[in-house]
């Protein structure tokens, strides 16, 4: 764990248009002076052209600081990138190598992976980004490992987030590494949010059925969920034998019918969890999971957290 004595300066990369809400999820965690919390950053906003910045929210903020400011930063943060096909400019891509060299942390929120994945800084490494992005982002950067599921990847020198509320997860992350536990802790406490949450925690992306290739059997799995189905079923379904349906479903979906059975049944927890309010003994029944406590065993494995947990994310 590296703690700072003297002040840390988090510097945020602004551009037209700016995402407000990245930007925000910085300044809440870096820049927000709080009655008897230990001010231990530094926090300013810079961008390529200072002058007026439009943002997402359709007025414009005055950015006084040019890239001059990252030679100075401890800490670089990309609060998102729009659009994500945005080239870099060989000035701010010099000014963000150079910060890099010199020893700066390189901080992305949501998409602004695309811009540091455009420094070469990624190549060859681990990263996250919004689920929705995270197919574009592997297609565009095919050298990046990229982790669709992850709340946030850290590297030391360059972490990544994925989309919106995941780039507060991370700063706090920061903030843990660079402090401590205990004053993460208290800053989470004035913010109201969880004091901690893990970068393996899968995002909450929707559960989207895969495409059914394989004859209809997707939809006649999905409403068997609740009895006993095993994969001798499925094969059974298509008039094959265990070995075929393996190779079939390897070749279709990439996966085994055995783990594909099991995420159709986390998913139908999930959206029992999120639109109802049955118990989670009754969720198991329903989606062949028989007992609650294989249900919160397979969804903590699959899920990264527990069905109560992630209740309580969707429902309050």
């Amino acid at each position: 764990m590296g703690y700072f004595s003297a002040m840390h300066r988090v510097v945020a990369l602004a551009r037209p248009v700016q995402s407000t809400f990245e930007l925000g999820c910085a300044a809440e965690v870096f820049g927000t002076a709080r009655a008897g919390v230990p001010q231990h950053y530094e926090f300013d906003v810079c961008t390529e052209n200072p002058g007026l910045v439009p943002t997402s929210a359709g007025y414009a903020m005055s950015v006084s600081l040019g890239l001059s400011a990252l030679t100075s930063a401890d800490t670089v943060v990309i609060p998102g990138w729009a659009p994500v096909e945005a080239p870099l400019s060989a000035r701010v891509r010099r000014a963000l190598l150079r910060a890099h060299d010199r020893g700066a942390r390189l901080v992305t929120i949501c998409s602004g992976v695309f811009a540091l994945a455009r420094t070469g800084l990624l190549d060859g490494r681990s990263a996250t980004t919004h689920w929705a992005r995270a197919e574009q982002l592997q297609r565009e950067f095919p050298l990046v490992q990229v982790e669709s599921d992850a709340l946030y990847v850290d590297h030391g020198d360059v972490a990544t987030s994925a989309g919106a509320g995941a780039g507060i997860d991370l700063c706090l992350h920061l903030v843990r590494k660079d402090h401590g536990a205990g004053y993460a802790a208290l800053l989470a406490r004035h913010m109201v949010m969880p004091p901690h949450r893990d970068g393996g925690q899968v995002q909450y992306a929707p559960p989207v059925p895969p495409e059914d290739a394989l004859d209809g059997l997707v939809d006649w799995a999905g409403a068997r969920l609740g009895t006993s189905l095993s994969v001798g079923d499925l094969a059974a379904y298509l008039s094959v034998s265990p070995r075929t349906l393996a190779r079939r479903f390897a070749e279709q979906l990439g996966t085994s019918p055995g783990a594909w059975l099991l995420s159709r049944r986390v998913a139908a927890a999930r959206a029992l969890l999120e639109d109802t309010d049955l118990s989670v003994e009754v969720i198991a029944a329903r989606v062949g999971l028989v007992s609650a406590v294989n249900l919160r065993r397979r969804f903590r494995a699959l899920v990264g957290t527990s069905p109560g947990a992630y209740r309580r994310a969707f429902r309050g």
